[in-house]
């Protein structure tokens, strides 16, 4: 038993109209429409055109630099003598 029921939707928009009034429903209603329109908008102009899909291109690779000695921090506590 869900909202596929419509007596249960009748039910719900009820409450919902003793809880926030006539005045405040269509207002709720239009801003809820509008954020939907502009996530759905986000969403389709993020994904690139599969005409210009991008390429998949190696990684920059790091060299890695060996430390001296002198260039390694060493805490006390792990210089301490036991």
């Amino acid at each position: 038993m869900g909202l596929e029921n419509p007596i249960h939707l009748i039910i719900l928009l009820m409450i919902m109209l003793l809880v926030f009034g006539a005045k405040r429903l269509p207002e709720m209603g239009r801003s809820l429409g509008e954020g939907l329109r502009g996530f759905k908008d986000a969403i389709h102009n993020q994904a690139p055109p599969a005409s210009e899909a991008p390429t998949a291109a190696a990684p920059p690779v790091l060299a890695a630099v060996p430390l001296s000695t002198d260039d390694q921090v060493s805490s006390p506590e792990l210089t301490a003598s036991k």
